[in-house]
């Protein structure tokens, strides 16, 4: 069934007429709305966030885990789904906010409020839904303290062990994940820079991660310790160096650390203790301090000096037996 609209031929196929009729009206009314510059009068919050779901989301990367978000904020209480765009003001978007901060971690609403924030955002510039972006005006909450959990030298044996870590070839996914946990103590890499490296980026002296959490190419140093872990996983995965998923491994870290009796620490608390560990073998030889910071930051990925700062985390102890 085809209509002439605005001088654009427009259609669809419907079972009905009612259908195909209630269809042509509301396209009408949406037409008419955008040329008047008013289609937020028609188009609600929750028609925003599932159209930036489905155009916007899918062209980043973790789009697909931003479309998971999107569809829980959706089912939030106090969430103003159905509130007309035009219509929609600070105080709501303070309201939900303030109910959210009363059963979630500031990290997590803070999170919700950027995406909605950029939603709002693409509707204003892309889409001239609305004039002005109402989050603007509405307080986020403090940025939650980071952590500075460094896993010890027990915690870490009894990890290994309990994930069956061994001196020869992965035989089992449970191995894997040891030898995972055992290359992040060693380079800092991430959960998830681990499971995508593949056998063709794996170098000498180095490996390369093409993909990163700022997006970034990085080159990652190898110390003979970590060439020895990469040698035993060779015969393991044609592909990828570690063969398992980043939802596997947090999954077995997770499980295993339960079967170890340990607690208080995730696998990403790996790169704190890494950073710790790394700066202290760079500053207890000859480097210079402010070299060993810099490859500390190259190795890293940070952009920046003062993030070594939320990563390195020595004891006060530990600074005191090198000062002498």
């Amino acid at each position: 069934m085809q209509y002439q609209l605005d001088g654009k031929r427009v259609g669809g196929t419907f079972a009905t007429k009612r259908e195909a009729d209630d269809w042509l009206a509301r396209t009408r009314v949406e037409s008419t709305a955008r040329q008047q510059g008013k289609t937020g009068t028609i188009k609600t919050l929750k028609q925003a966030m599932l159209r930036y779901g489905e155009e916007v989301s899918p062209t980043k990367r973790g789009g697909d885990k931003e479309v998971i978000r999107i569809n829980a904020i959706l089912q939030h209480e106090a969430f103003p789904s159905n509130v007309k765009m035009s219509d929609l003001t600070p105080d709501h978007l303070t309201a939900w906010r303030d109910a959210r901060l009363k059963i979630r971690a500031r990290g997590s609403v803070l999170r919700d409020m950027n995406l909605l924030s950029s939603i709002m955002t693409t509707a204003r510039r892309e889409w001239r839904w609305i004039s002005a972006n109402p989050m603007s005006d509405v307080r986020r909450p403090a940025e939650p303290d980071h952590r500075e959990v460094v896993i010890s030298r027990v915690q870490i044996v009894k990890m290994l062990r309990a994930l069956d870590y061994s001196s020869g070839p992965v035989r089992s996914v449970r191995q894997a994940v040891a030898m995972a946990f055992a290359m992040a103590l060693c380079t800092g890499m991430r959960a998830g820079e681990l499971c995508n490296l593949k056998w063709e980026d794996v170098r000498e002296d180095h490996v390369i991660l093409h993909i990163t959490k700022n997006g970034k190419r990085r080159e990652v140093p190898l110390s003979s310790r970590a060439k020895m872990l990469i040698n035993r996983l060779r015969g393991w995965d044609e592909e990828k160096v570690f063969g398992i998923t980043a939802q596997s491994l947090d999954a077995m870290f997770r499980k295993y650390r339960v079967r170890a009796g340990l607690s208080g620490f995730t696998f990403h608390d790996s790169r704190h203790t890494a950073a710790t560990m790394i700066a202290g073998r760079m500053r207890s030889g000859s480097m210079p301090a402010q070299q060993a910071v810099m490859d500390l930051c190259k190795m890293f990925g940070w952009s920046r000096m003062d993030q070594a700062l939320v990563y390195y985390n020595p004891k006060a102890g530990d600074i005191a037996a090198r000062l002498g």
